[in-house]
């Protein structure tokens, strides 16, 4: 029976490119699982979409000395750009600045305040004299009062990472204009009273016994320790953001503001499908809307740990909150931090790899492959080079590499560019056949439970039997005495390359389609059967010998590499 699974990672932030512990925190593992799901045949909806609004969108734009809905609408373009060039196979790549996502938020909006889950709060906030506004927390810069360092945001510390109230800065200023003619002034915002909804978010995290530690732990110290759930707040005083409305009426009280980022960003995973169903004709509220046929979508959402209280508390929250009859997430799966080379990958410092600068110097399998296999499930990883070269040479170049080259030169040396005829497969063909069987069956089982590392190391697996099948058959010196049991060997090893590319396609995509094409074969099905997927590649079928899979890094390219990227990016 096939599944309806609706997939959505962590919508990146549109402040600039972002680095590899980005991409696998969310969008590489998502579109891992939406590439399995498909080759298993199942329906899928796989969404993402660019963060468009707050501080750090108006601060960016600034920097970059251009309006923020134009950098926004370019940032977007280039996000876009880089997802597609490692793979991403998103159905639609949206922007939280839509107009879907316009009306769907004060909708909630309103929705919410007739159910009496908004209440208006009276605060003092910073204002900014010379600039003429209120400072949100990121928009005042100072020194940290904890360990000095001058450039301590309102809200954190980056440095030392202590939680601050802007009141706690040293020299405080603006961050628009270097302003220290700062004074506290009154303003008034809208909470949404999550404390209320405190029981129902807690049942219903409750029932989430297949979810990973990680993200139960999060939700449940946010729901328990110190105060407990506490109300936020949705407004901010900007001027780029959706504005403060009720549906489609005038919010009294609110003229000016507009809805904060992490109340509007996680609507529009919904209103992402709203563009998606713009462009395509398809019928978003069946994904979304459990009076519409949603109640049969499997919906499964990716993200890096810091993500996983608005996603399990706050945007549960609005779904719960509005009363109406809309999608929960049924599986959320988290991820810890990805580190890079003793330290922390740095937007600010530009220190790391960014997907732009990976894209220029390999193409994206290699890193897909390293990413995924490392994946930070159960803890915090680390990309080193030297890792990263060794997995390269060994596993794509040594093992997958290596068997699909020296299998097909050797039958074209032999047999020629076709599959032998003679030879029928013995005892020890079978018994690889049903080593792999098994094995296909527990790779199956890690994708479908999202344990990523799991299934990346089982794949290995896989691709090292056919490597020690031919090292311990050796058809190059069968062939001397036994042409025939030669020929049922390569026969058999041929049609290993179809499974390891169907097999490898959500993890390496570009290599799996160059393996295909070289065994001029397209629609290959799952291999539900292996013993039949194994003979599909028929005596006679003719192939290519494709160029080299993946080359190996050598250690001057990897010195050099360890070498541009350890400090500020250019």
């Amino acid at each position: 029976m096939t599944t309806r699974h609706l997939i959505t990672s962590a919508i990146p932030y549109i402040n600039g490119i972002k680095h590899l512990g980005n991409l696998v925190g969310s969008q590489l593992p998502a579109d891992l699982y939406a590439r399995y799901q498909r080759a298993r045949g199942n329906e899928v909806l796989f969404l993402c979409a660019t963060d468009e609004h707050g501080t750090p969108a108006e601060l960016a734009a600034a920097k970059a000395g251009k309006p923020v809905a134009e950098y926004c609408a370019e940032m977007h373009e280039v996000q876009a750009r880089i997802a597609a060039g490692f793979g991403m196979s998103f159905d639609h790549f949206g922007r939280s600045s839509s107009p879907q996502n316009h009306a769907l938020t004060q909708h909630f909006a309103g929705k919410l305040a007739e159910n009496g889950l908004i209440r208006e709060v009276s605060e003092k906030q910073v204002y900014s004299i010379a600039d003429g506004r209120f400072l949100p927390d990121r928009y005042i810069e100072g020194t940290c009062p904890n360990c000095g360092y001058e450039k301590a945001r309102g809200d954190q510390c980056e440095n030392c990472t202590k939680q601050l109230d802007p009141t706690d800065l040293i020299e405080a200023r603006s961050a628009i204009s270097g302003s220290t003619d700062l004074e506290i002034r009154e303003t008034k915002h809208l909470y949404l009273r999550q404390s209320a909804l405190k029981d129902d978010l807690d049942a219903w995290i409750d029932s989430k016994s297949d979810w990973p530690v990680l993200t139960t732990s999060i939700a449940k110290k946010w729901l328990h320790d110190g105060d407990g759930l506490q109300d936020r707040g949705i407004t901010r005083d900007l001027d780029w953001g959706i504005p403060v409305r009720k549906g489609d009426a005038d919010w009294p009280g609110m003229e000016g503001k507009v809805f904060y980022v992490w109340f509007d960003a996680p609507i529009e995973y919904i209103a992402c499908a709203g563009e998606w169903s713009d462009a395509t004709g398809g019928d978003w509220e069946r994904w979304w809307r459990t009076d519409k046929g949603a109640d049969d979508v499997r919906y499964t959402q990716f993200m890096g740990k810091d993500n996983v209280p608005f996603h399990t508390l706050s945007f549960p929250a609005t779904i719960i909150g509005s009363g109406e009859p809309w999608k929960l997430v049924d599986h959320l799966k988290s991820f810890n931090y990805l580190n890079y080379d003793g330290g922390q990958f740095s937007t600010s410092q530009g220190r790391g790899i960014f997907m732009d600068q990976a894209l220029e110097i390999l193409p994206a399998d290699y890193w897909r492959w390293w990413l995924l296999s490392h994946a930070p499930e159960s803890s915090d990883s680390e990309f080193t080079w030297e890792n990263f070269q060794t997995s390269v040479n060994k596993d794509l170049a040594d093992v997958l590499g290596n068997f699909v080259s020296r299998i097909t030169k050797f039958c074209r040396s032999k047999f020629g560019e076709a599959v032998p005829e003679a030879g029928k497969f013995g005892p020890v063909e079978d018994a690889l056949i049903a080593d792999l069987s098994a094995r296909v069956e527990r790779y199956a089982a890690h994708m479908e439970a999202m344990e990523v590392r799991k299934s990346a190391q089982e794949l290995r697996a896989i691709w090292a039997a056919g490597n020690e099948y031919l090292q311990a058959q050796a058809p190059w010196s069968t062939f001397k005495t036994d042409p025939d049991t030669a020929a049922a060997q390569t026969r058999l090893a041929l049609n290993l390359i179809p499974l390891y590319a169907v097999l490898s396609a959500p993890f390496i995509p570009d290599a799996a389609a160059k393996m295909l094409t070289a065994m001029k074969i397209t629609d290959t099905g799952w291999p539900d059967e292996l013993a039949s997927f194994l003979q599909q590649l028929g005596p006679g079928h003719p192939f290519e010998v494709p160029e080299v899979l993946f080359a190996k890094i050598s250690d001057e390219d990897r010195e050099a590499w360890a070498a541009r990227f350890a400090g500020a990016r250019a």
